[in-house]
C-alpha cells in the first residue's frame, strides 16, 4: 500500500508541475521599467552580521537510514560545502525529534579534529566515498527521499535510531569541509511530567566529548507543531526550562561548557501560538546564545510561479522579522536573532519551483532583507536531505541557488549599508536592491569597495542609474540568468553567470566566478527576470576600509 501511495503522490506532483509549466504567462505584469535611480549611502554601517551569515543545513532525514550518511563522504559534496565557508552547518529538522542515539561501539579510530592538518587531511582522504558506492547510494537515495516525502505528506513520522558511526560521519563532513557544526537534539523525549528527558542526549554528549568533537547544540525543532506531529503540547515556559536544563548539563561538561546553544527553532509567528516564544524567552533566554526561528514564504503544495516573483509575497518576510525582533528585544535585550531554518516553501518545498532558477528571487531577497533588518545568521534548508528545496540535485550537482549562494559568499561582506530605489513606475517596485561592503577577504578588490545586488522581478530590462559621484567608477558585474530561454526559462535547473553556464569542472573543482568589467560611465543594465551583483571597485567607502 505504501509504494502505491507514493506512486500516486508522484503522479499528482507531475501533473501539477505540467499544469504550472502550461500557465507560464504574464508573470507579474508590470509596466516597462525604463530607468531606475539608486541612491547609495556610504557613510554609515546600518548593520553588521556574522561572517557566517549565509549558512546551510543538512536535514536530519538523512540519518533515517544510517547508510545514507555515507553520502557526506562524497568528494563532490565536500568540495561544494567547503566553498561556502565560513558557515554554520545545522543538523536538524522535523526528523530530529524522532531519532534516538543508540551506541553500538562502532566508531572511527582516528580523531578527525586532531590539531595536525596533515593528520586531518589523511583522515579526510581515507573517508572519501568510492565512486561505485557513491553512485549506488545516490540511486537508492532517490527512492528513500520519496518515502520520506510521503511521510511528510501523511504527517506520520517513524522513530529511528542512530549510532556512533552516523555521528562520526557527520562530524567528519563538517570538519573536513571547515563548517561549524550545530547538532539538533530530540526534545520529544519527555518524562511523565512532560519535562525533557535528557538521558539520551547525555549519552550522545558523553560520546562526542570523548571524541573531542567541537560543536554547538540545539534542542527540538518547531515546538509549536509538536501537538500536530506527536500529540504532545509543550508551553513556552516549560520549553525555556528544558533549555535551562540542557545549558546546565553543558556547563558541567569539561569540554562543552563554553559551547553555543541555540533555540527554540520555533515556526514563524502565527496568531494562535504567538505566546510560545514570549514564554520561552521569559524562562529560558539566559540559556541560549541566539534566538532561532524558522521562515517559509508559502505552502509548497498550493503555491505558484507568480508567488515566487510577487513583491507582496516577498514583503511578508519583513513583517515576520520585525515581530520576532520586537518580541526578543522586549524579553531579552541585545539577544542575537537567527533564521535557524529557512527556504522558499514549507512542506518539503514546491515541486518544480523550489529547486529551479525562479527560487533565487526569494533566496536573494531573503538574504538582503534579513541582513538589513538585523538578523545575524540565516541557515538555508537544505544542502542535502529530503524535499525539493535542496542546493544540490540527486547527482549532487549544484542547483541555481547553490551558485547564487557561492557568488554571494565571494563578494558580499558582513557590513550592511543603505541603498534606496527610485522608479518611474507608480506600482510596487519590481526592482529590489541591497548594499554591503565588499567581502574584505577577497584580495581582488581594493579597500573601500562596495557591492550592490539587485533583483529584477519584471520581464523587461532595467537601466540602473547610480549617484553622479559614482558614475565614472569602474564596476564589475556578476549577472545571473536562467541557462534557458523562452517561457520555460524560470523553471531551469541551470544558471548562467555573465552568459556562461555554471557547472563544476570536475568533482573537486569549481569554475572561476569571474565578473565582467564595465567601462567608466557605462549604463548598468539589469536583464528581465535576473539578479546581479555589482562591485563598485573604486567606491572608497571609509566604513568599508
Amino acid at each position: 500500500m505504501k509504494s502505491a501511495s507514493t506512486a500516486v503522490s508522484t503522479i499528482v506532483a507531475l501533473v501539477l508541475f505540467r499544469a504550472l509549466c502550461a500557465e507560464v504567462k504574464t508573470v507579474i505584469s508590470v509596466e516597462d521599467v525604463q530607468s531606475i535611480r539608486v541612491d547609495l549611502d556610504l557613510s554609515n554601517v546600518v548593520r553588521r552580521v556574522d561572517e557566517r551569515f549565509l549558512s546551510v543545513a543538512i536535514d536530519a532525514s538523512l540519518i533515517a537510514e544510517e547508510k545514507f550518511m555515507n553520502l557526506l563522504n562524497s568528494p563532490k559534496l565536500r568540495t561544494l560545502a567547503k566553498a561556502l565557508i565560513p558557515a554554520f552547518l545545522r543538523f536538524g529538522g522535523t526528523k530530529q525529534d524522532f531519532i534516538k542515539f543508540n551506541p553500538r561501539g562502532r566508531y572511527f579510530q582516528a580523531r578527525e579534529n586532531n590539531s595536525s592538518s596533515a593528520v586531518l587531511g589523511n583522515v579526510c582522504k581515507r573517508l572519501e566515498l568510492p565512486p561505485l558506492l557513491e553512485n549506488r547510494l545516490k540511486q537508492e537515495w532517490v527512492l528513500q527521499s520519496k518515502s520520506l516525502l510521503q511521510e511528510e505528506l501523511e504527517g506520520k513520522y517513524k522513530k529511528t535510531k542512530f549510532s556512533e558511526y552516523a555521528v562520526d560521519l557527520l562530524y567528519a563532513f563538517a570538519n573536513c569541509s571547515g563548517l561549524d557544526l550545530i547538532f539538533g537534539l530530540n526534545a520529544l523525549l519527555r518524562t511523565s511530567e512532560n519535562t525533557w528527558d535528557s538521558a539520551n542526549a547525555e549519552l550522545l554528549l558523553k560520546y562526542c566529548e570523548s571524541r573531542e568533537y567541537v560543536m554547538s547544540w540545539e534542542l527540538g525543532n518547531e515546538p509549536n507543531s509538536y501537538e500536530k506531529k506527536a500529540g504532545i503540547r509543550v508551553d513556552g515556559y516549560q520549553l525555556g526550562q528544558d533549555f535551562v536544563h540542557l545549558h546546565q548539563i553543558l556547563q558541567e561538561s569539561g569540554f562543552y561548557n563554553s559551547t553555543g546553544l541555540y533555540g527554540p527553532d520555533i515556526g514563524q509567528p502565527r496568531d494562535h501560538r504567538k505566546d510560545l516564544l514570549t514564554g520561552f524567552l521569559e524562562s529560558g533566554a539566559e540559556a541560549i546564545t541566539a534566538c532561532t526561528w524558522h521562515h517559509y514564504y508559502v505552502n509548497g503544495r498550493d503555491t505558484s510561479l507568480e508567488d515566487f516573483l510577487d513583491p507582496r509575497v516577498l514583503d511578508t518576510l519583513a513583517t515576520k522579522i520585525n515581530e520576532v525582533l520586537e518580541t526578543t528585544e522586549s524579553a531579552s535585550p541585545g539577544k542575537k536573532v537567527w533564521l535557524g531554518e529557512t527556504s522558499s516553501a514549507y512542506g518539503g518545498g514546491a515541486f518544480g519551483l523550489s529547486d529551479t532558477f525562479v527560487a533565487g528571487f526569494m533566496w536573494l531577497d531573503k538574504l538582503g532583507l534579513a541582513a538589513k533588518l538585523g538578523l545575524d545568521v540565516v541557515i538555508r534548508q537544505v544542502l542535502i536531505g529530503s524535499g525539493t528545496y535542496h542546493l544540490v540535485d540527486d547527482n549532487l550537482d549544484p542547483l541555481p541557488d547553490y551558485w547564487l549562494s557561492l557568488v554571494y559568499k565571494r563578494i558580499v561582506g558582513p557590513e550592511v549599508l543603505k541603498a534606496e530605489v527610485h522608479t518611474n513606475s507608480g506600482q510596487k517596485k519590481p526592482i529590489r536592491v541591497y548594499l554591503h561592503c565588499t567581502n574584505r577577504k577577497s584580495t581582488h578588490y581594493r579597500e573601500g569597495a562596495v557591492t550592490l545586488f539587485a533583483l529584477n522581478l519584471n520581464k523587461n530590462e532595467a537601466t540602473i542609474s547610480l549617484p553622479a559621484h559614482m558614475a565614472n567608477s569602474t564596476i564589475e558585474e556578476f549577472v545571473l540568468q536562467s541557462a534557458e530561454a523562452g517561457e520555460q526559462s524560470l523553471y531551469s535547473r541551470s544558471v548562467k553567470l555573465n552568459g556562461q553556464v555554471l557547472k563544476m569542472v570536475d568533482d573537486r573543482t569549481l569554475p572561476p566566478l569571474e565578473g565582467r568589467e564595465l567601462p567608466p560611465g557605462a549604463h548598468v543594465k539589469l536583464p528581465g527576470f535576473s539578479f546581479a551583483f555589482y562591485v563598485l571597485t573604486e567606491a572608497r567607502a571609509p566604513v568599508c576600509k
